[in-house]
């Protein structure tokens, strides 16, 4: 019998020193009129007290979904710091930068961040969709 361990070395993990773990929880009643689009594929919900700055949920489809933090990842959180939801990119308002990300994937599309979204916990469970951290 043969045994494979893999070991990650602590100083490859980098950690985003923007953005502090808080913890939370939010349910989302799919069955009210402002979390109904969640019922379906391929649409995002902003939710304002969540998170930090807010978190957005996106329906990928067949029961997947996708929860970041609203809060522009390469910068601490600031009065501009809370992200633009435009189709599926969250775009930072900040003058002094031009960040963009996608909510498929939590990538950076513009800008010279170098860290991706925040993601969080996501389940369902019939018309409850629950986001934690």
């Amino acid at each position: 019998m043969f045994a494979f361990l893999a070991c990650q070395d602590d100083d490859s993990v980098r950690q985003n020193p923007f953005l502090v773990d808080i913890s939370f929880q939010v349910q989302l009643n799919t069955n009210l009129p402002q979390y109904s689009q969640l019922n379906f594929a391929q649409n995002a919900v902003l939710v304002p007290n969540a998170g930090l700055r807010g978190v957005v949920v996106y329906h990928q489809g067949n029961e997947q979904y996708r929860a970041w933090e609203l809060s522009d990842p390469n910068h601490s959180p600031s009065d501009c710091s809370r992200m633009r939801l435009d189709g599926t990119q969250l775009t930072c308002p900040c003058a002094d930068d031009e960040n963009s990300y996608d909510i498929i994937l939590g990538l950076p599309l513009t800008g010279d961040g170098e860290y991706g979204l925040k993601p969080y916990r996501v389940s369902r469970s019939g018309n409850i969709i629950t986001v934690s951290n």
